[in-house]
């Protein structure tokens, strides 16, 4: 049995201000057809007898991995959510013990939501070449073959061939500077060090037996309190808390006698920087990335990157990142893109929400746009998808007027329960009960003003919610 195990659990700092805590990289539509997240679901889908994912993901992007899953026409994964960030080695143990609970025999396909792969038929062609390895019980990896000196990768030294397509792994580098990244590609014997790997799931937990007892442990211990939670496998968190945190590179593969690599070239990208996207990009004559409105005057191998009604325009320059969003603008030379995470770590000491949320925010039951606030008021704009519900709640320090713009509104205020229709309004008193639902098979758009003293986020009391946040 071959089973995806999907590596969801990345925040993407480097492609701020688009990648953010709560929509982080592989959850947004960067280059081709859909997120990166459903594109790697989706080369999944082209192996023979292929069994259903299980998606490792943080516990805040729950509803995400979710939606995302049945968009792409997924409905039989399980979404197993971590509870706190401890790296790759215990997310894939945490696969594995779930893979087993299937099929004893159970092979991992560890592949991380984010990256990009131009040549699905190559990945694919290099998995069946993998096979007969993992079966005989190697841990194999994938090594992209190099294309350029790149100093943002890790590599991986061959050694001799094993088999008719792998070799044995001799030493895994680290990220090397620019005069030992031009040797290697010169020696033509190191891979790019891509982070996809195949094995038995037994296997994988045989090897952190060998290298880390103590983290299996603490996972083992972990995945045993797990807990039933919707569609989802909720870890226990305070067991959880125990596991080291460490890669599989450190824990298992630089450690363990059976490293292989099968080396591919699949037009590969982690897309682990603004400059990355670039570099994968379709470009124009002058060797410019432009999406969204964009005006480009003398403007040479820059990437430009607009959101909805926004121009940006350029005159007379060269090598420059310049991406926008409703709330933040980031200008960067494409030689500073792996520097854009200390724009990240300044925001999150300065207690901004710009490192974390965008001006729409998701939400199980749809999203909402701040789209104006002052001292004492807030203007958002609301939508609630067809069979959705908010929570009952009440709010200590602030009433809320609403506009239906589309579709129907069933309200809750108190003891009464009425529908609004397009154009209709009602208000909601500060200190009531109160719940928006929409009953229709549309989706359901409104305005929200709220007013009052303190208009927080954290100004909420549930009594009631389908999503478990009571």
């Amino acid at each position: 049995m071959l089973i995806p195990l999907i590596l969801s659990g990345g925040s993407g700092t480097r492609l701020w201000p688009v990648s953010r805590k709560n929509l982080p990289k592989q959850f947004l539509a960067l280059a081709g057809k859909g997120t990166l997240f459903q594109q790697t679901i989706a080369r999944t889908r082209q192996l023979p007898d292929i069994a259903a994912p299980i998606v490792v993901a943080s516990e805040d992007h729950r509803f995400l991995a979710a939606d995302q899953l049945l968009e792409a026409g997924i409905d039989d994964a399980t979404i197993v959510l971590e509870p706190l960030a401890r790296n790759t080695a215990p997310a894939i143990a945490l696969g594995a013990l779930q893979a087993l609970a299937r099929n004893a025999d159970a092979m991992l396909l560890v592949l991380p939501a984010d990256h990009l792969i131009g040549d699905t038929s190559a990945f694919v062609d290099a998995v069946k070449q993998a096979m007969p390895l993992a079966a005989q019980g190697w841990l194999v990896t994938f090594g992209i073959r190099p294309d350029r000196p790149e100093t943002g990768f890790g590599y991986i030294r061959r050694a001799e061939a094993i088999g008719s397509d792998g070799y044995r792994v001799e030493q895994f580098v680290e990220k090397p500077d620019l005069s030992k990244a031009e040797a290697y590609l010169a020696d033509g014997g190191y891979d790019w060090n891509s982070g996809m790997f195949l094995f038995k799931a037994s296997r994988y937990l045989e090897e952190l037996t060998a290298h880390a007892p103590a983290m299996l442990a603490a996972v083992r211990e972990a995945h045993a309190k797990a807990s039933a939670d919707l569609d989802f496998v909720r870890i226990d968190r305070d067991a959880f808390a125990l596991v080291q945190d460490d890669s599989i590179d450190y824990a298992v593969m630089e450690k363990t006698q059976r490293a292989a690599v099968i080396p591919v070239s699949c037009a590969w990208s982690d897309i682990g920087s603004w400059s990355a996207l670039w570099l994968t990009g379709d470009k124009d004559a002058q060797g410019n990335l432009c999406e969204g409105d964009t005006m480009a005057i003398d403007t040479h191998h820059s990437l430009l990157r607009s959101h909805d009604r926004h121009l940006i325009a350029t005159v007379g320059v060269d090598n420059l990142i310049v991406v926008t969003t409703p709330d933040a603008t980031l200008v960067a030379h494409r030689d500073a893109a792996q520097d854009v995470k200390k724009i990240v770590e300044q925001l999150k000491a300065a207690n901004r929400s710009e490192h974390s949320l965008h001006r729409v925010v998701h939400r199980p039951w749809g999203s909402y746009d701040s789209l104006e606030a002052g001292e004492r008021f807030q203007v958002k704009r609301i939508v609630v998808k067809p069979g959705a519900s908010l929570s009952l709640q009440k709010h200590h320090h602030r009433a809320e007027h609403w506009i239906v713009v589309s579709g129907t509104a069933e309200v809750t205020c108190d003891d009464r329960i009425f529908l609004l229709g397009e154009n209709q309004s009602t208000y909601i008193p500060l200190g009531s009960k109160h719940r928006l639902r929409n009953p229709g098979k549309v989706a359901l758009e409104l305005i929200e003003v709220q007013s009052g003293s303190y208009l927080g986020e954290d100004d909420i009391v549930r009594f009631d919610d389908v999503y478990g946040r009571a």
